[in-house]
């Protein structure tokens, strides 16, 4: 393929299979699988980004865009990657409380530039995940319940779509395109940067409660009993995590299967120590750090690790949890499992139940728990583990709305998990608009609305 008019257009490297640089530049977070594709472009720009889609579009091909590759769906065989690891800039209004964030930059980045004026970004539980992407799929925040989804936030986006063009998109210049990027955005082009809101917030009250295996059914019925009673200023979520026997695991947790309660709350120290005391009741914990800390430490209430590794996971939407539920999820991926699982239910409703200011696409609101799980492919296969998740979902089906978040499918999606996304008036409008903006469906490589 000959790619010079390409490399004349582009400020970033342009790297073929078989280069020394091929290899490195397609890399990311997810290592189970990796994209393979006939041309890689490092953007370093919107510039970049445009030259490298109306080379893919002059050409037919579809493209990929990769920042950290933390929920890497469909991998490219073939195609363009557009990798936007350089595209770092960001730029805080204190004033106006708003961020300008480029494609490629990552969590604490954004959590330490905001942090210098006082003010929080609404990111999740990883350090070390893309901002854009986080946010173009909603964004499910350390925060969730007292301000909504990070796409609740967006003001503007800058997206490079299959025609061509550069658009500055708001909810004013373009609604329905607006709508649709905050949600579902990945399948409507690459988007090269995007306004979004800060919260006046410097510090929570929040960590981590570790307890050891035997007490994960006293732990999982508290916490559900527990979140019944909290306001909406504290947001939280319960794991069940097979840790490794690995060094950079501390020592009281290493190599065993735990239960990990997490929260943060935007109240005082001191009525956080009241409404966590149900969780310290448990029983003793392996390792207890919550306290009141900076925003800026906020990634340490999960510490999700920064390792790069193989993975694969889905998620349901849950309308409740019973005592029936919480031993269904413990026979089928507790402890005891056959197969090693991560799981993981975060608490939603609150603020994250309606759009907070312009609607946007963002699906199944009405859910009051996601249930996620994955499985480090550690000798597993892939099948085996497919099929025990899909055994644990299958029989949560009672307990579900029938929906999925797009975020939380470590997987190659499949139409239906794409469906469930979205309300059914929701998913025909994202169609209709995708065969307007992309109707031969150059976006397709990942978690992909289909043009109608």
């Amino acid at each position: 393929m000959n790619v010079d008019a390409l490399i004349d257009r582009v400020q970033g490297p342009v790297t073929l299979p078989g280069a020394d640089a091929y290899d490195a530049e397609r890399a990311g977070f997810q290592t189970g699988r990796q994209h393979r594709p006939d041309v890689i472009v490092g953007a370093t720009g919107a510039p970049d980004v445009l030259a490298a889609v109306e080379f893919a579009g002059a050409r037919r091909l579809p493209v990929a865009v990769q920042a950290t590759g933390h929920g890497l769906g469909a991998a490219a065989a073939g195609g363009v990657l557009i990798t936007t690891r350089r595209m770092d800039g960001i730029q805080i209004d204190a004033d106006g409380r708003t961020a300008w964030v480029e494609a490629g930059v990552t969590a604490q980045r954004l959590v330490d530039a905001a942090a210098a004026h006082g003010l929080a970004p609404l990111t999740g539980s990883s350090r070390t995940v893309g901002v854009v992407s986080y946010t173009l799929g909603g964004g499910l925040g350390l925060l969730g319940r007292q301000y909504g989804y990070a796409a609740d936030h967006v003001q503007a986006i800058d997206i490079v779509t299959a025609d061509g063009r550069l658009r500055h998109v708001t909810a004013d210049a373009d609604p329905d395109l607006f709508w649709a990027l905050r949600g579902a955005g990945a399948s409507f082009g690459v988007v090269a940067g995007l306004r979004i809101g800060l919260e006046p917030v410097a510090r929570v009250y929040g960590g981590g409660m570790f307890f050891a295996a035997e007490h994960a059914e006293i732990a999982l019925h508290t916490w559900r009993e527990w979140t019944a009673t909290v306001p909406d200023e504290l947001t939280s979520s319960i794991g069940l995590i097979p840790m490794p026997d690995l060094p950079v695991v501390p020592e009281p947790i290493r190599g065993r299967h735990v239960v990990h309660v997490r929260f943060a709350y935007t109240g005082d120290a001191a009525s956080g120590e009241r409404l966590v005391a149900p969780l310290r009741a448990i029983g003793p914990r392996l390792i207890d750090d919550v306290r009141d800390l900076p925003y800026a430490e906020s990634g340490t209430i999960y510490n999700d690790p920064p390792q790069p590794h193989a993975y694969r996971g889905s998620n349901a939407m849950l309308r409740g949890l019973d005592d029936a539920a919480v031993r269904t999820v413990l026979d089928l991926a507790g402890p005891d499992a056959p197969v090693p699982c991560v799981v993981d239910i975060r608490h939603l409703g609150g603020a994250l139940a309606k759009p907070q200011g312009v609607a946007n696409a963002v699906g199944n609101r009405d859910a009051a728990y996601v249930l996620r799980v994955l499985s480090v492919l550690n000798g597993a296969g892939i099948d085996t583990v497919r099929a025990a998740h899909r055994r644990l979902f299958d029989a949560m089906a009672p307990w579900a709305t029938g929906g999925r978040s797009l975020s939380f499918v470590y997987d190659e999606s499949t139409a239906e998990d794409v469906r469930t996304a979205f309300p059914a008036g929701d998913y025909r409008r994202l169609t209709e608009l995708k065969a307007a903006h992309d109707p031969a469906n150059t976006f397709r490589l990942g978690h992909t609305i289909p043009p109608a």
